[in-house]
């Protein structure tokens, strides 16, 4: 068979990769031919014509929408999530050949009409989650470049850099101050983006392209009424919803053509727009507002269990929707601009960054309790900890959850309690060890790291010793029974 496949995870890093390295061994192994297409961070290369046309059926393995789609119209298709395909893609290559021999070339459903709706999965759940982690993956460029852009604004001028007046006003090319105040307004100009990207790619997700403007206006009239992320996302899913609608409406012949490019964006962004400012733009500035001022109180023995609590999600799925929640609260928590937000970076990041690094703390220091392919990825776990990409655990997570998991959950678990504990401050949403000079209280933060991943270590290397010591006995017994029989 010539298969093919997409894949694609909110960040568009580590989960896209993994999963189309795991895809094409599996297929390899079944004596298949693949061609997978990233759709990461880095971009994709798409499928040429003479691979769509040769192909035999198709795999998306994505946690979120995949980019024209309409071009798989004519082929079988099997839908999973990126961590499905890592996990399970010997089990995927078997759906896919099986689709393809029930369907054979030429058989598959004609292509979708031009406004045809994007579907993202079986359920209303795994649908609502596929459109939201979209509306994330556009997100996240935006808040690694102007959070890392404000905290070298921070690192170069200080925190009095906030009162310094606008570049355009005065800049000095000589003087540090102005290039702080550049890089802190540069970095504030992003981070005012991330509402309305979240909200336009949302409805983008659920409608395609006739909802990015209303999603997009939408987003604007969240941060203008102080609803925040919260509207964000409210907007995004009513836009995407209410493009949804429309695009079934029978239009006359007359105005077909322009339905994508102008009656539904116009009319749209009129509604969505109306409804944020005069119907529900208040009642989510109050929930957000709430919010701010619950973060703001958090202090003592509570901060440290939020701490605690974000360490365990960060660590359960490492990558997937329950490390993302977190991840997303600490970042919509930076809009609010409050300490406890910073404290709550500080704390989601450190917290990530622990199971792989106590993945690969462990392969070092007891080599015999893990595989050669194991041992090889630990050595790669070290950067990919370092540079706060939790998937580099996934490997030893999938091969022994049981063990693992808890592990590293146990870690990451003291590492974010421990950083809250010691007022470790973060502005920035990405960068790993690279950016703990922007650190507040960098000291406290990197012991709070090493704390946590000597945890998770010690624990699997526990656990995974007294497995093999239960596999030897039990060995043991089913040789020595035999001969016990013989003899007598």
């Amino acid at each position: 068979m010539k298969l093919l496949a997409v894949t694609a995870c909110p960040t568009g890093i580590a989960h896209t990769y993994m999963a189309a390295e795991a895809l094409e061994v599996a297929a390899e192994e079944a004596g298949h031919e693949i061609v997978v297409e990233t759709q990461g961070s880095a971009g994709s290369t798409p499928f040429t014509p003479e691979q769509l046309a040769g192909a035999d059926a198709i795999i998306l393995a994505a946690d979120v929408e995949v980019r024209d789609k309409d071009r798989f119209a004519h082929l079988p298709t099997v839908t999973a999530g990126v961590k499905k395909a890592i996990g399970g893609a010997p089990a995927l290559i078997e759906q896919a050949v099986a689709a393809a021999e029930a369907a054979p070339k030429g058989t598959a459903a004609p292509a979708e009409p031009q406004l045809a709706v994007k579907q993202t999965g079986p359920g209303v759940g795994s649908k609502v989650r596929g459109w939201l982690m979209t509306g994330v993956s556009y997100v996240i460029p935006f808040v690694a470049a102007g959070g890392l852009l404000i905290a070298l604004g921070f690192a170069l001028g200080g925190y009095q850099i906030t009162d310094a007046p606008s570049v355009t006003e005065s800049f000095s090319w000589t003087s540090h101050t102005s290039w702080a105040a550049l890089l802190f307004q540069l970095g504030s100009l992003a981070f005012g983006l991330l509402v309305p990207v979240l909200s336009g790619f949302i409805a983008y997700a659920i409608a395609d392209r006739p909802a990015l403007v209303p999603g997009f206006v939408g987003g604007l009239v969240a941060v203008e009424v102080g609803a925040g992320f919260i509207g964000g996302l409210a907007s995004g899913l009513l836009a995407g919803g209410l493009i949804f609608w429309m695009k079934k409406w029978k239009a006359p012949k007359a105005i077909a053509g322009i339905m994508p490019v102008l009656v539904l964006p116009l009319v749209g962004t009129a509604i969505i727009g109306g409804i944020m400012f005069v119907v529900i733009g208040q009642p989510l500035a109050a929930i957000t507002t709430g919010l701010t001022n619950w973060l703001n109180g958090l202090s003592g023995s509570n901060a440290i269990l939020l701490g605690a609590l974000l360490g365990l999600m960060m660590a359960f799925d490492m990558g997937g929707p329950v490390n993302k929640a977190a991840y997303a609260f600490a970042v919509a928590g930076l809009s609010t601009n409050s300490q406890t937000a910073l404290l709550i970076m500080a704390s989601v990041m450190a917290a990530g960054m622990t199971p792989p690094l106590a993945m690969a703390l462990a392969t070092t220091v007891r080599k015999k309790l893990f595989t050669e392919a194991e041992r090889e990825n630990g050595r790669a776990a070290w950067l990919l900890g370092a540079s706060f990409i939790t998937e580099g655990a996934i490997p030893f997570a999938a091969a022994d959850p049981l063990r693992v998991i808890p592990s590293l959950m146990a870690g990451s678990a003291v590492t974010g309690a421990l950083s809250m504990a010691f007022g470790s401050t973060l502005r920035a949403p990405h960068g790993g060890i690279f950016v703990v000079p922007l650190i507040g209280n960098p000291f406290g933060y990197l012991v709070a790291i090493v704390a946590g991943t000597l945890v998770s270590a010690a624990i699997v290397i526990v656990l995974k010793s007294v497995g093999q010591k239960k596999k030897a006995a039990a060995t043991t017994e089913s040789t020595s029974a035999p001969r016990a029989a013989a003899h007598a």
